[in-house]
Parts: structure tokens; sequence; C-alpha cells
């Protein structure tokens, strides 16, 4: 009684594990890729909703495990449909992003994988950043439960989470830390389906067979165990210095090879902004509402070096550190303690003929990361450094154009828009053209400087600071004199920076009239052109756009930003608030900005004819050069060949790669489709009435016949063919080592199928007990002829797809009925 008690136990168990098992562990694999993938992501989200999205597909495939195969992929679908709804409502709630329910679902579909691999880590879960995981979680999932549950292979059930995983450690390449405990955790989970799904089906087989066969198959399992053991040690002994060298590589980030967003030449250069700005000054562009402007109190410090009457004015020392008096000069408003400023953009590079943005905009989030320290950067402890302050913004497009969002530097969280950001320079790029009525709220954190520090400070040299240094191709003799006699004398680097910017407020007019344009050829027409010709006057673009190239000839590094003057406590914002500016870069202490434009109402001081350039000494005529008798001299070449400068593509060995890569997917994916077809339609055929499940089990025999390579041909009956099924077992060649399960006889199959074709009403119907037998016969002949192929052949037994191309059981019997009967006419 007991042991009957405990063997029905067991049978319940198994069931279970065999129902359940395998789908719960492929449910566990595809929630761990999710985890995997959030450790870019911030906050716990995207982890909630790829858990949701990996347990739900496989408890419908397990609800409806009876359900007719055809049935699952539309009910699975349109639930990954309703999913999808709501994972962009949750997402697009959670981040604030505002909008139609329809207009975020087409967005975050045609934007689903280019902005996850563009997007800014940490990652905000937003609706075009989790979708793409939603359903791939789901598919993966869903093609997991059901190679499982009603393919019932185990192994091949393991792959679309495998991929899964794999897929998700490519997304977070080198940007998150090691997790060490969810690779081993995966390997944990799979191994511990396949041991469940292993001890189920060897349960099984071990009832059907005899003592002698028992005792033989436990033999060959345990030397296949201890061969197996032995090949995982080889492979790991091999495979181990490679792995060892692989561990202190950086993994290759995927969102080096996507295109972030682009700019067009508007916003790649706003400096060509600045003369239309200034010619329509009364131009409505933006409305700047301060929110909240938290002050913080300074504390008590000594008597400064420099004195600071506003923060915004930094007053130089009576004595520079060599005892020199030097006179008190004002920078820039806003280049003191902190700067207000709306930045548009930043220009970082010149190459002779245009400053332009050159920056990578990753997509972000409402909340921003903060900007990296400048280079040359060094933590100060000065006792009287006051702290940051923070400001919160609101503002309203009217007439501005472009992509470009002003904002106070440095922006930390952004409301009411989706931007990409640049964290380098602190800039916003909307996603699409601004359009009047945009608003959005931001808050910027304004960095605090260390005024008393710039009159001793140096500037940082480097690789980092070589882009800010660049004065790009040919200069100007004139340009270089120039910047060579404004430094002299000045000695600091500060004083170099104050003597440029004075000499440009004192000599030179503001024409809200002049034209655009800062090259060199603008910039020597600017400096050094009669004024009665239209020359040494100009809007902030030339001023801001001369000191900057000055500088750098001064060994100055500088950059070039456009923005806006805030009105105090915000208001509206018109183009002649618009203006250019420079900034110079100091160790220690990070961009400082200048004011190069005069006063108003203060006309310009004459140039002097020593910054005048000087015309070039007469020289005799080149002497012309004659080749040398060698024949084969040639002339060097004037400029670098085109080959020389035509861009590098990509090498052969990343094209074969891709190529490569491309072709084995495809084949998994193959692979994958032909299981999954031939396993739902062995369930269809083995489902439904009884003699729909006889004719079933009679097709699979054919099949079975067809992979071996011996299809009966069309003319035998059925009885024939089930001798001719014999007949190929028998002869089929195997090891004589190898444990060969019993042919069962299929005659009993075959009578059963003449009754069901061609009896019509003459017996009666067949049962389920017949039924059952039928695909028992029907499943134990396919394992037979199976165990008696190569090994080669039985790894391809499940994905071949020609099973497929045959026509239906039906049109099978009915020809070989047909030729029985012809038979007994004859």
């Amino acid at each position: 009684m007991v042991s009957r008690v405990l063997a029905a136990a067991l049978a319940g168990a198994a069931a279970l594990l065999r129902r359940f098992g395998m789908p719960l562990v492929v449910a566990a694999l595809v929630t761990l890729a999710g985890l995997s993938l959030g450790r870019v992501y911030s906050g716990g989200l995207l982890e909630q909703l790829v858990a949701g999205a990996a347990v739900a597909p496989v408890l419908i495939s397990v609800l409806l495990a009876r359900a007719p195969g055809w049935l699952i992929a539309p009910v699975s679908m349109l639930a990954l449909a309703g999913y999808a709804v709501a994972a962009v409502h949750l997402s697009a709630r959670s981040a604030g992003v505002a909008g139609e329910l329809p207009e975020l679902l087409s967005d975050a579909a045609r934007n689903a994988v280019p902005r996850l691999f563009t997007a800014l880590i940490p990652v905000e879960p937003q609706p075009d950043t989790v979708l793409a995981p939603v359903v791939l979680a789901w598919l993966a999932a869903l093609a997991g439960a059901e190679l499982a549950g009603r393919a019932g292979r185990t192994a091949t059930a393991l792959i679309p989470p495998t991929l899964a995983y794999a897929g998700s450690l490519i997304a977070v390449g080198p940007n998150a830390t090691v997790a060490l405990w969810q690779p081993l955790l995966f390997a944990f989970l799979a191994a511990v389906g396949l041991a469940v799904s292993s001890v189920v089906s060897g349960a099984g087989l071990l009832a059907r067979l005899g003592p002698s066969q028992r005792t033989a198959l436990r033999l060959r399992a345990v030397s296949g165990l201890g061969a197996g053991l032995v090949a995982v040690l080889a492979v790991a002994a091999i495979a181990a210095p490679l792995v060892a060298y692989q561990v202190g590589r950086v993994p290759t980030d995927p969102r080096q090879y996507v295109e972030p967003p682009t700019l067009d030449v508007l916003d790649q250069n706003p400096l060509l902004r600045i003369s239309a700005w200034a010619a329509e000054p009364e131009r409505h562009l933006l409305d700047v509402e301060i929110l909240r402007a938290d002050t913080p109190p300074a504390p008590p410090t000594p008597e400064p070096a420099v004195e600071t009457t506003d923060p915004s004015v930094v007053v130089v020392p009576d004595d520079d550190p060599d005892g020199e008096p030097v006179e008190e000069s004002e920078p820039d408003p806003g280049a003191g303690a902190y700067d207000t400023r709306l930045r548009l953009a930043v220009l970082s590079d010149w190459d002779g003929v245009t400053w332009h943005v050159d920056a990578e905009y990753r997509n972000a989030g409402r909340v921003l990361p903060a900007m990296p320290p400048p280079p040359g950067h060094a933590e100060t402890n000065s006792a009287h450094l006051p702290p940051p302050l923070t400001i919160e913004e609101r503002i309203t497009v009217r007439d501005l154009e472009g992509r470009l969002m002003p904002a106070i530097p440095a922006p930390r969280r952004i409301e009411g828009v989706r931007v990409a950001y640049h964290p380098q320079t602190g800039s916003l790029l909307h996603n699409g053209p601004l359009t009047p009525g945009l608003q959005y709220t931001v808050t910027s954190v304004s960095p605090s400087i260390d005024v008393n520090l710039l009159p001793a400070a140096d500037v940082p040299s480097g690789p980092e600071v070589a882009r800010y240094l660049s004065v790009g191709g040919q200069v100007p003799d004139d340009l270089s004199q120039l910047a060579q006699q404004i430094a002299t004398g000045n000695g600091t680097p500060y004083l170099r920076a104050v003597a440029l910017e004075a000499f440009l407020a004192e000599h030179y007019a503001y024409a809200a009239d002049a034209p655009s344009g800062h090259a060199y050829p603008n910039l020597r027409f600017f400096l050094f052109e009669d004024p009665r010709a239209g020359g040494q006057r100009g809007t902030s673009e030339q001023f801001a756009a001369a000191y900057a190239a000055l500088g750098r000839l001064m060994g100055l590094p500088t950059r070039v930003v456009v923005g806006f003057q805030t009105p105090e406590g915000g208001g509206a914002i018109t183009a002649g608030d618009g203006f250019a500016w420079p900034e110079v870069l100091f160790a220690g202490i990070g961009w400082v900005a200048f004011n190069p434009m005069p006063d108003p109402g203060i006309p310009p001081r004459p140039l002097e004819d020593e910054y005048l350039p000087k015309p070039p000494p007469p020289t005799s005529p080149p002497e012309s050069v004659e080749p040398p008798d060698d024949p084969t001299w040639t002339p060097p070449p004037s400029s670098p060949s085109i080959a020389a400068l035509a861009p590098a593509g990509p090498s052969a060995a990343v094209v074969a790669g891709g190529v490569g890569g491309g072709l084995v997917t495809l084949l998994l994916l193959f692979f994958v489709t032909v299981v999954l077809l031939r396993a739902l339609r062995r369930r269809s055929r083995l489902r439904g009435s009884p003699r729909r499940q006889i004719i079933g089990a009679w097709a699979e025999v054919l099949d079975s016949l067809a992979l071996a390579g011996a299809a009966p041909p069309p003319h035998l009956s059925a009885a024939e063919i089930a001798d001719h099924a014999a007949e190929v077992a028998r002869t089929a060649p195997v090891s004589r080592h190898r444990i060969r399960p019993a042919i069962p006889p299929l005659h009993d199959l075959a009578a059963k199928v003449n009754a069901v074709g061609f009896a019509g009403d003459t017996t009666a119907p067949p049962d389920e007990i017949a039924a059952l037998a039928a695909k028992a016969q029907a499943i134990e002949y396919e394992r037979a002829l199976r165990a008696r192929r190569s090994w080669w052949r039985r790894l391809l037994w499940r994905v071949d797809p020609r099973p497929l191309r045959r026509g239906g059981p039906r049109r099978r019997s009915g020809r070989q009925g047909q030729s029985r009967r012809s038979g007994r006419r004859s």
C-alpha cells in the first residue's frame, strides 16, 4: 500500500516537473537577461517589465497546453500587444513623458533600437528604451516555453533565453560593473532544467525496457558521463588561457557603431545666427521664468587676495606674483563665482574657417549626468570658495529656430521634453525642430570658481587640451605677429587673457550691421582693415572669434560659447540678448569667460601702427630649380594624394565577421523555425478524434521513413508499408555497442489505418484506447529508427525540413487505398 502511494506521488511529481519544470526555468532565465540589461538603466522599472514579459507567455503556454497548436501564437501576440501598451504607458508616466498614447507607441516603435543604443547611461526607462527589451523578452520566453512544453526539446528550449542573455551582455558592453552571480545563476538554472527533464524522460524510458536493457543503459550512461566529464575538463584546460586573457579586456561598446543624433548647419555653427539676431534685436525668441534660485550662504573667509564686490566681477590684485603693478580689469559678467547666462552651444573646434560643434549627443532622460571636470582640473580646498548655485528655470520657446535648447549651466534635470545631451559641454538638443510654444523646465547646478586663484593660475597641457589649442590651417603671419605683440610683457596666462580682452574692447567698435563671417580672411578684415572701408567693427561673432583665435596663438586654450543674457528674475529674451563670448581654460579652476566687447558710448581708440601688419621685406626672385641629371627624378607633389586623403573603410575582418555572424544567426533561426513547425504539426496530428489520431500516427511513420531516406513508393498498400518499415529498421547499420530499442510491429497500426480510411460505416469507429495504442506505436517506431542512425544523422533528425514538404496524411492514404483497390480489381 505504501509503495503504491509512493509510486503515485512520484508519478504526480514527475508529471508536474514535466509540465511546469522547464517552462519555469525558461521564465527565470529570461528574467535574468532583464536583470543583466537593467545594470545600465536607472531605477528598477525595466527589470519589472522584463520579468512580467518573461512570465506571462510561459503562463499562456502552460495554461493552453491542451489547446490546438495554431491557437498559441495568436493568443500570445494579442497578449504581447496589450502588455506593450501597458509598458509604454507605465514608462511614460514614470519618466514624465508627455503625449498621447498612440503617438508614444508610434514613436517608440520607430526609434526603439537606435535610441536604446544612443541613450546616455544610466538609461532612463522611457517608452522608446523599454519597448525593444520587453518585446524580445516576450518572444524568447514564448519560444522557449513552446519548445520545452509542446515539442519536449529541453536543450533546444534553452537557445532563446541564451540568445536573450547574450544580447543583454552585448547591449551593456563596458558600461556596467561585473555581476558574476548572474552568469553563474544562469548556468545553474540551465543545468537544473536539463537535469530535471533528463530524469523525467529517463524514468519513462526505463519503464519500457527490460532488465538486461536497463543494465546496459545504466552502464552506457555511466560511461557516457565519464567521457563527458573528461571532455569538459579537456575543453576547460584548453580554453582557460584564452578566457583568462579576456578577463582583463574591456568589452566592445555597441554604441560606437550607432550613429548619434546629428546637427544641421544652423546648429553645427550657431555663430552664423549672431548677425541675423543683431539685425532684428526686437525679435522675441524665448521667455524665461526663474522658479527657484537657491543661493547658498558664503562662509566667513579671511581677506582674499582678490577682492570681489559682485559674484560676476573679478578684480585683479594690485601686484602680480612677480611684484609688477597691474591695472584692475573686469572680466565678463558671469565669469566670477557663478555663470547664470543661458547657453545655447559650446564651440570647441576651430579649423581656420569656422568654429563648430563637435559633440556626440546621446538621448537622455529627465535626470542628466553631471558634467565631468575639464582637462587640468584639480580639486581645491579653498575656504572662501562658495558652493554651487541651484537654479530652476522654465523656458518657453517663441521664435527660436534649430534644435539646440538654451539652459543655464550646468543642467542636471529637464522635464517636459525629450532631449539628447552632451555631458562634456552641458548642451541640450531637442529630438525635433523647436516649435513656438514648446515649454520645458531645467534644473541647473551652476558651479563656482575660485576667482582668487586666477592671477597665478597656469593653463593645462597634454593631449586632452590639444583640441583647444588647434589653430586650423595656414595661420596668417600678421595675426601671429599681433598675438605676440599683445602677449609681450604679460607673463602669466591670466595677464595675457586680460590684455587680449582689453585690446579688443579698446580698439574695435560694435556694429549690428556687420556681415557674418569668422574665417581667417574675415578676422584679418576685422582686425586690420581701415574703419572707413568697414574694418575694425563687428558683432560679438567677430569679437569672440578673434579673441579665441588670438588666444590660441598666445598658448591659451580657448573656445567660443553662444547664448543669451538672462534678465534678472526672468522675462522675455529677444534677439538683441543673443551674443557670443570666449572662454579660457585655467588649470585647477576650469573655464573662465571673458568679455572683449567694447563699452557702449565709448568710441574706439585708433589702432596703433605697431599693431598694423608690417609689409614684407623685398626679396630677390627665387632662382629656378633645375632638375638633376637623374632621369628618374620627379618633382615632389604639392598636395597629398587623393588615396592618402581617402577615409579608410571597414577592414576585411570586420566585414567577414559581420557576414559570418549574420549567416550564423539566419541558420539558427531556420533550425528553430523547423523544430517549432514540426512540433506543432505532430501535435496537430496526434490530437482530435480517434480517427484523426490514427491517421496522424500513420503520417508520423511515413515521416520517419522519409527522414531515414527510405520513403515507401506511393503504390504500396498500408500492410506492405508496414513490412517495408520493419525491413528498413532491421537492416539499418548501427554500432554493436549501442543500445537499440525494440522495433514495434506496425501491422496493427496499418490495419487500423485501413479500417478508418476505407471501411466506412461497416465497422465500429475506433475508440481512445485504439488511438493511444496507434500513437504509441508510431512514436516508438520513430525512436527505434532514429536510434539506428549515425550520430550526425541523429543530430540533424529534428531540424530536417523534408517532412514539412510532404503531403498530408489524408492525401497519402487515399493514394495508397486507390492503389490497393486497383490491385484487387486486377
